[in-house]
């Protein structure tokens, strides 16, 4: 490529909503400056600027880990170097629609397990939550500090045809992928240093202290000099290098349970200066692994008396215990409900279209058009447990026909959305590619969303499973404000 023009000349926009390109191919307004600026681009000024990038990922050791692939596990993280663009005015909209579902999501969790009032009013079925595979019915009656559970949520957004945000899930045990947002936009700085700074766009770098105010803020007691430690699983887990990154960043420490010990129902920390109180855990593990004593009898992972010290308010832990229920694929269904009931307001970012299996009619029609729908497990993640129908083998079909059958409860089931796709620089070419959007909300003293989040990106050429561990990867995401800015730069 010796001509920057090249760049986009073969581009097809295709059938789905571009986030660059109009449906007459036109360049969106505020696409307009970056498209100038490859026009002026050579294909070696970008290869220079892909190996920058590159040695700047592994400068940083921002890796990943694939547990299924037999060539390696530690991976650096896939990233595209086309920014995905939002104008502040649609940012506005889904930052109020995100703090809109956080709220009615804490007072779900709170509602559930204290006077269950959504329950008792039928707005959800009881066998919906007493049947969710996180649901922690040995807390019920238990108040968690400031009545906050989900601490840190990260919201998957999609757009379809009409460029509509949409919620695709909700992530609110241990939601990952926050450091990959502050370290694509390191490199982006670096790589495109004026015309990053001429887009005016948006900063993220806060994230790490308000995510330190929140965990301080949530301390038992009302400590006003708490200590805040991260629990991690330990270095084989596949998101480690965000545990270590954030603690990093903090400027706390990064624990594994066995760096932990309860004594008198108090938590503390192994030092060379001997043991030192925590407050705070900002746990990175899932709860059946946080207290052999009183979850899986098998962890390594945990603490033992963990749970009893959290009990008796001696420990505060984000997110809180209990809270996977909200992140159940079912759960999901109702959230529109939720704020119906709690706020008395109507949804600002509505779920994507969703058939329960546990419904007659939902299961029927489920059963008789599973080649045409997207079939997910309810409490895998990952891209994991699912079924893309179109893309599905009859066997794979039929396996899955027969998984709903046994297990009704476990399975929902939704249209194949077109994607929205986002220019892609892939095998020596742009094209388009298939994104979805996860923005990081902080629930403490106050909401605060950095802006934009981690934009996904499938850089299979057709797929639409974004996940790192299926092959995808990332794009910077850039919130600008105002008119889109002239001039040149890099």
């Amino acid at each position: 490529m010796s001509e920057g023009s090249s760049f986009f000349e073969n581009y097809e926009r295709g059938g789905f909503y571009d986030e660059m390109f109009e449906a007459d191919g036109k360049v969106r307004p505020h696409y307009q400056r970056l498209y100038k600026r490859f026009q002026e681009m050579s294909g070696e000024e970008f290869e220079r600027k892909r190996d920058l990038a590159d040695s700047s990922f592994l400068t940083q050791g921002v890796t990943f880990t694939v547990y299924s692939d037999n060539k390696g596990t530690e991976r650096i993280f896939p990233f595209d170097m086309i920014p995905r663009i939002i104008p502040q005015h649609e940012w506005e909209k889904v930052e109020a629609g995100l703090v809109q579902r956080i709220t009615a999501l804490n007072m779900f969790l709170h509602d559930i397990y204290h006077d269950q009032r959504i329950l008792k009013e039928k707005v959800i079925p009881r066998e919906v939550v007493e049947s969710a595979a996180h649901f922690r019915p040995e807390f019920m009656g238990f108040d968690v500090p400031k009545d906050i559970y989900i601490h840190i949520c990260g919201t998957d957004l999609i757009r379809d045809d009409d460029g509509n945000y949409l919620v695709l899930e909700d992530n609110g045990r241990c939601p990952s992928g926050v450091s990959y947002v502050m370290a694509n936009r390191a490199v982006m700085k670096r790589v495109y240093p004026k015309l990053f700074a001429r887009y005016g766009v948006q900063p993220v770098d806060q994230y790490a202290k308000e995510l330190l105010d929140l965990l301080q803020f949530v301390a038992p007691g009302g400590n006003p000099d708490p200590t805040v430690a991260v629990l991690t699983p330990g270095i084989y887990n596949s998101a480690y290098f965000e545990h270590s990154y954030l603690a990093r960043a903090m400027g706390i420490e990064i624990v594994v349970g066995q760096d932990l010990v309860v004594k008198h129902d108090e938590v503390f920390m192994k030092t060379t200066k001997g043991l030192r109180k925590v407050d705070v855990i900002y746990r990175r593990l899932d709860d059946d692994f946080l207290d052999p004593l009183v979850f899986r009898p098998d962890s390594v992972l945990g603490v033992p008396g963990l749970v009893e010290a959290y009990r008796k308010g001696n420990v505060n832990l984000a997110n809180a215990i209990g809270t996977g229920v909200a992140d159940d694929k079912v759960t999901y269904y109702y959230v529109p409900d939720m704020i119906r009931f709690y706020l008395q307001q109507e949804p600002i970012l509505p779920n994507v279209p969703t058939y329960l299996s546990s419904k007659d009619s939902d299961r029927k029609y489920i059963l008789e058009h599973i080649e045409e729908l997207v079939v997910k497990s309810a409490n895998e993640s990952g891209g994991y447990g699912m079924l893309i129908g179109p893309n599905a083998t009859k066997e794979e079909c039929e396996k899955f026909r027969q998984a709903i059958l046994k297990d009704p409860r476990n399975y929902v089931a939704q249209p194949v959305v077109k994607l929205s796709r986002s220019p892609a620089f892939c095998d020596g070419v742009i094209e388009g590619r298939h994104i979805d959007l996860r923005p990081y909300i902080l629930y403490g003293e106050k909401i605060s969303i950095i802006p934009g989040g981690l934009t996904r990106v499938a850089l299979r050429k057709g797929s639409l499973v974004v996940n790192s561990s299926q092959g995808g990867g990332s794009k910077d995401t850039w919130v600008v404000g105002g008119e889109t800015p002239t001039g040149t730069g890099v």
